[in-house]
């Protein structure tokens, strides 16, 4: 059957991705259910019309066996399989452990020579005031230091890259492979794990800060020496995983947040991230340069304590975001140079999904996620952050995707690049959910046919340019001056049961 399209209403299309199951390739690297996958997946692009999947390519898997014994056999059959069936994939280069995260049903450590070094300096680490390590991401403090037999952390993550590219460079040519989303943090995101579950971190909480490995601690003894306060020390007063901000001397009203030894260390914390994170996606700039292929970052959706004057939450994450400063466009305005797609998160929240207490403003946040990034130029696209089956969830995913609605006369106000479902499981295929699923699918699409040709929808894949100008900190400091967000319509013009 031929596919039906409004040439127009096309433009509205945004391609919908489905996130596969954390061990389709598992532990022992070994693709172990081949049979299972392709029927589910056949059913998702007949019967739904699925664009592709996203998959995390676990360096704790391909890497396990020694620094630089590649193995990608598995993978490979993995992406052969998922090409096949006429399906594209978006690719996470993914550099932290799977499990001790919300949904993590399967551990993959990161690789056990990397935790030999681990083990003989605990400082490699991320650690918390106590001196908790948390081992499932390598601190930025080593990012360029030479301890993984004679390699930095980013020349190891730049190499993993690079063989990726070379053993999947059939792929990458023929335009099965759209998106390298580039691992830059804990489950993936640009951000430091300051709610780990596994030291005991329950929502609302506000994290704690991960800085205080000898690394990172040096490096900000420096930083405060440089600027003539050899006296300041990184914060005492901040409180425990699940505090109150109320409760502590940092985070309470006037508290050292707004002082200037507060806001230096606030400004160093976050600008040691967006760096760390210009560094790494530098390096998949230059190895994928020239190739047709998105490169992306995932930035987390800490919702809770958003209406907190403090936004603490946000602050242990590394996210310097007040309503005096945006802490947001810095990070746009950092993949802009480098022509990065934004993915966030938390699309299918509603301001009411949570207790008054929790201070959660997911709404607001990704409007102003959103918002900046299209100021700085780039694209955005987006996952949901839970499981969600429901209407409710999918309608506010759509009126994400689509902020001011379909256009039908042509391109849309506002429109995402694309969507990513969480995740791939036998509960998508219980009836009423498959029969809403399919809905969602089609009203993503705008009530279009599936549509192969994304030039068609105007998301023609150029070949990957190489950045003109470095990120500066004054860089930072300019897209850090708070602009607003764009408006949004109180509710989605397609609705899955509308």
């Amino acid at each position: 059957m031929a596919a039906n399209y409004n040439e127009k209403h096309l433009l509205n299309y945004v391609p919908f991705y489905v996130m596969l199951p954390l061990g389709v390739v598992n532990v022992e690297n070994v693709f172990a259910d081949p049979e299972t996958l392709e029927t589910q997946l056949k059913r998702l692009k007949d019967e739904a019309g699925i664009d592709g999947v996203m998959v995390d390519v676990w360096w704790g898997i391909i890497e396990s066996k020694g620094p630089k014994q590649y193995d990608w056999n598995a993978y490979k059959t993995l992406f052969q399989l998922i090409a096949r069936l006429g399906l594209k994939i978006q690719a996470i280069m993914s550099f932290h452990q799977c499990g001790g995260n919300v949904g993590d049903v399967v551990t993959i450590p990161i690789p056990q020579w990397v935790h030999d070094v681990g083990d003989n300096d605990p400082d490699v680490y991320y650690t918390n005031r106590k001196g908790t390590r948390d081992i499932e991401y390598l601190s930025i403090g080593v990012d360029n230091l030479p301890f993984f037999a004679g390699r930095t952390a980013v020349q190891i993550y730049s190499d993993y890259m690079s063989s990726f590219k070379e053993n999947m460079l059939d792929l990458l040519k023929a335009g099965v492979i759209v998106d390298i989303e580039v691992g830059l943090g804990p489950a993936g995101e640009l951000r430091y794990p300051s709610y780990p579950e596994t030291q005991g971190w329950v929502f609302p909480g506000i994290g704690e800060f991960q800085c205080y490995d000898k690394y990172l601690k040096n490096d900000f003894k420096e930083a405060a020496a440089k600027a003539g306060h050899p006296e300041w020390e990184l914060p005492e007063d901040a409180g425990e995983y699940n505090d109150k901000p109320e409760e502590t001397e940092f985070f309470k009203r006037n508290g050292t947040y707004v002082s200037e030894e507060g806001k230096f260390f606030l400004a160093w914390y976050s600008n040691k991230l967006i760096f760390h994170g210009d560094q790494i996606i530098g390096e998949a700039n230059k190895i994928f340069a020239g190739l047709k292929v998105n490169l992306a970052a995932k930035v987390s959706g800490i919702h809770w304590l958003y209406n907190h004057h403090s936004h603490a939450a946000e602050l242990t994450a590394g996210y310097y975001n007040l309503s005096k400063r945006d802490g947001y466009r810095p990070i746009a305005r950092m993949l802009s140079k480098h022509y990065a797609i934004l993915n966030f998160t938390c699309l299918e929240m509603k301001d009411t999904d949570n207790t008054a207490e929790a201070l959660s403003a997911p709404q607001e946040l990704v409007q102003q996620v959103l918002s900046q990034a299209w100021k700085e130029g780039i694209e955005v696209a987006g996952e949901n952050a839970l499981e969600t089956y429901g209407a409710k969830g999918y309608n506010q995913i759509l009126l994400n995707a689509r902020p001011n609605g379909f256009n039908p006369n042509g391109k849309p106000k506002l429109r995402m690049y694309g969507f990513t479902y969480l995740r791939l499981s036998d509960t998508v295929f219980q009836e009423t959910n498959f029969e809403l699923f399919k809905k969602l699918v089609r009203k993503m699409h705008a009530d279009q046919d599936y549509c192969g040709d994304a030039a068609k929808y105007g998301h023609e894949i150029v070949p990957l340019k190489t950045p003109n100008s470095q990120l500066t900190v004054e860089d930072i400091a300019d897209a850090s001056q708070p602009s607003g967000a764009f408006k949004w319509d109180s509710e989605t013009d397609m609705k899955v049961d509308g």
